[in-house]
This record gives structure tokens, C-alpha cells and sequence, in this order.
């Protein structure tokens, strides 16, 4: 990655866990506002990451709760 997106990423990293730690999903649009104001390019980058970040913790859930669920022997049928 370059140093636009290798930046945004780790903005996103830590915002996601101050997040979680805060309790505020309001928290990455606050932060995305401030990158605004001074970078477009920035701010879609870390938006960019927020939004990848996110969808994979949703997604290694998901896998989690599935393959818990076969080993307690629970049938696909009732799967999402």
C-alpha cells in the first residue's frame, strides 16, 4: 500500500478499537468528518478500511457461530 492508505488503515485500526472500547459507533464518522476537512483522499481511504474491517469481523463471526453450531450438532437447515 502507499502512505495514504497504510495511514488510513491504521487510523481505522485504532478507531475501531476505540470504538468497541468506548461504545460510540458514532466515533468512525467523527473521525471521518475530521479527515474530511482536510483530505478527501484520506478520508475515503479510512473509510475504505473501516468498511473492509468491519465486514470481516461480521463475516469471521459468522464462521465462528457455524462451525460452533456443527460441533454441538445443530443442522445447516437452520442456518441464515
Amino acid at each position: 500500500m502507499g502512505v495514504t492508505e497504510d495511514l488510513a488503515d491504521a487510523l481505522a485500526r485504532d478507531t475501531i478499537a476505540a470504538m468497541d472500547k468506548l461504545k460510540d459507533e458514532n466515533l468512525i464518522t467523527q473521525v471521518a468528518k475530521q479527515l474530511a476537512a482536510t483530505s478527501t483522499t484520506a478520508e475515503e481511504a479510512y473509510m475504505t478500511s473501516i468498511r473492509v474491517r468491519l465486514a470481516e469481523r461480521r463475516a469471521r463471526l459468522y464462521l465462528k457461530k457455524r462451525v460452533a453450531d456443527f460441533a454441538a450438532g445443530k443442522s445447516q437447515d437452520t442456518q441464515d
